[in-house]
């Protein structure tokens, strides 16, 4: 049976200085990346020792490995949390990587808590933007979306580890149908399009238009369905990370469960080699913005083989295979928790797609425009209405729309606000994140650098001390929470782990 699956989000957020719509988003973002992290008084660096982004899974390396960026280089913009994740500048924008974890739930409460991290960080460093009136606080505005709605997009991106014996022309095979009609239950929803089309003037999902090939490497130009870089952070002889980079940004934390839990299922059977011959695309691209563009999940993509098929009749397809596969036996212990919620919305849309109000991010958002639309008679390209599409997403509890909708009862919720605020600070208890997370809280001053897979100690030796993490099941509480309770610095967890 398939293995025990590590999963994770890694979001890019969009960020704005009010008032200074010139100010520069690098400095921006590691004003808010700097403030929380200063706050939290780490000064470890990040470990890049074993990153290598351009590994292609196709079995080729792509230029001369990796070359740090300026951030790196300075030490600066880049945070390691007690709660096993990583807050850091790229690409202009403020990201924050969710710790691995094990299940959809677990996913949806540490990405929620990414949220509150940087509503905190920008609280924090809005003092710090220069050149504003002494007397008047600063705002910075942080926003969970994919697009600034002037032709730039940022990414939300899901990984998850993959046996390395699965060959990868079958997850690309299998995936590729998946994850085009994907969207009609976890899109963000956005209005406009990137094609100038009069027709579309609100979309299913944030990110379609932007994706402009089936296979790649690249993740901001000519972006791919499936991305093939080959960097697991873990044990290369026995893992993949597949780099998911085709789905929005979630404010709704069961679409947040679903995008992953579905997608793990899947590659669980794929792992098992259950699957049928999928139902190939013609053009997957194509098939991409035009299940985007149709708000009623029943517009028709071409199949290799000729037939017609909506995505609600891909996703069913998917689905009814995920169901016989957990009968069967197989599947992790959540997977009748994400079954029941696919199938809950899959329902849904084909009754009629305006009954996930509350549930689904892109229907909720259409709602609330609508509503906007209809009272004030505006057109869908006014102002007003894109200045709520981007509220819509704003991480402010008391300004952001669907945090204030879920707040009035209006937004359906998995879990619960405690759980939030505790994974802020601490660490999932079932994975590798624990062991980095506990020894940041209790030996910060000795942990001189970290990464995915290693922690670096320096206990005042000749030689900083490396520790290995390449199994990420490996390192949760049952094994390491009583030895680091008893050890009062790194040099007697050395010495114990050694011993």
């Amino acid at each position: 049976m398939a293995s025990l699956t590590f999963m994770g989000t890694e979001t890019e957020f969009g960020i704005s200085v009010v008032g200074r719509p010139d100010f520069n988003p690098v400095l921006a973002s590691s004003l808010v990346v700097n403030a929380y992290r200063n706050e939290e008084g780490g000064a470890a660096t990040w470990d890049y020792e074993r990153e290598d982004p351009l590994r292609d899974a196709r079995g080729f390396h792509h230029g001369g490995g990796h070359e740090p960026s300026a951030e790196e280089d300075v030490g600066l913009a880049n945070a390691i949390l007690t709660n096993g994740a990583r807050l850091y500048v790229d690409h202009a924008h403020p990201e924050y990587s969710t710790p691995e974890l094990t299940n959809p739930r677990d996913v949806a409460i540490w990405d929620k808590a990414g949220e509150r991290i940087l509503e905190v960080a920008a609280d924090r460093a809005a003092p710090l933007v220069p050149g504003r009136d002494p007397d008047t606080p600063g705002r910075i505005v942080i926003t969970k979306n994919n697009t600034d709605g002037k032709g730039s997009a940022y990414g939300a991106h899901e990984n998850f580890l993959v046996a390395r014996s699965v060959s990868f022309g079958e997850i690309v095979r299998q995936l590729v149908p998946f994850l085009v009609s994907r969207p009609i239950m976890v899109g963000a929803g956005r209005l406009g399009n990137e094609f100038d089309l009069d027709d579309v003037p609100y979309q299913i999902s944030q990110r379609a238009d932007f994706f402009e090939v089936e296979v790649g490497l690249e993740t901001t130009l000519k972006r791919p369905i499936i991305n093939t870089r080959d960097e697991p952070h873990a044990d290369p002889d026995l893992w993949r990370r597949l780099h998911v980079i085709i789905g929005d940004a979630n404010m709704s934390e069961l679409c947040t469960a679903l995008k992953v839990g579905s997608l793990a299922l899947v590659l669980a059977m794929v792992e098992d080699g259950v699957l049928p011959e999928p139902p190939t695309l013609a053009t997957p691209v194509s098939a991409l913005h035009a299940i985007s563009h149709d708000l009623t999940c029943r517009r028709t993509v071409e199949l290799a083989d000729g037939r017609a098929v909506t995505p609600l009749e891909l996703q069913w397809h998917y689905l009814e295979q995920a169901t016989k596969y957990v009968e069967d036996g197989g599947g992790p212990s959540w997977a009748p928790e994400t079954l029941a919620l696919w199938e809950r919305v899959l329902t849904a849309l084909e009754q009629d797609p305006m009954h996930l109000d509350g549930v689904v991010d892109w229907v909720t958002k259409y709602r609330l425009l609508e509503s906007y639309r209809s009272r004030d008679g505006l057109d869908w390209d006014a102002d007003k209405l894109k200045l709520i599409d981007l509220q819509y997403h704003d991480v402010r509890r008391d300004k952001g729309l669907h945090a204030r909708l879920a707040a009035a009862g209006r937004a359906e919720r998995l879990v619960a606000e405690d759980e939030v605020t505790a994974a802020m600070s601490d660490p999932p208890r079932d994975t590798r994140a624990y062991f980095r997370g506990r020894c940041l809280q209790r030996y910060r001053s000795q942990v001189a650098a970290a990464g995915w897979d290693a922690i670096i100690f320096d206990t005042g030796a000749e030689s900083l001390q490396r520790v290995p993490m390449m199994d990420p099941a490996k390192g949760g509480a049952d094994t390491v929470e009583a030895l680091i309770d008893r050890c009062d610095d790194a040099a007697q967890l050395l010495a114990a782990l050694r011993g």
